[in-house]
């Protein structure tokens, strides 16, 4: 199946919580909220192959939209266009006010650039 990207978009004035100076991580993020995005990865969790990491520090190239701002991504796999997007369909950030883009990710062929620098790039733990 092939990777699809979400890319989290939330409403302008959200606020997941105060980030903690230099560290990015929220001090004291609301409960209800923190348990629906629980819920919403439990239910894509066989999908998904990187959960991304949320946003807090974030900037625009190109026209993104004044009333949303990126809040993080997540890559998934799904079978086609479709299913990625029944997938999203639960995301909490829906019933703020907020969305989510989805794009197929590309495959790149091994001798293409940005194939040798992920491989140049890739750590073991």
């Amino acid at each position: 199946m092939p990777p699809f990207i979400f890319t989290y978009r939330h409403p302008a004035d959200y606020v997941a919580g105060d980030a903690q100076e230099g560290r990015g991580r929220p001090r004291d993020v609301d409960s209800d909220v923190s348990g629906a995005w629980v819920a919403f990865f439990e239910r894509i969790g066989p999908s998904v192959i990187d959960p991304g990491q949320p946003v807090f520090e974030r900037t625009i190239v190109g026209e993104v939209g004044v009333s949303t701002n990126l809040g993080g991504y997540s890559v998934v796999q799904a079978g086609d266009l479709a299913s990625a997007e029944a997938l999203a369909a639960g995301c909490p950030t829906l019933q703020r006010g907020g969305g989510i883009e989805i794009g197929l990710l590309a495959e790149l062929p091994a001798d293409h650039p940005a194939t040798l620098l992920k491989a140049r790039s890739v750590r073991p733990l």
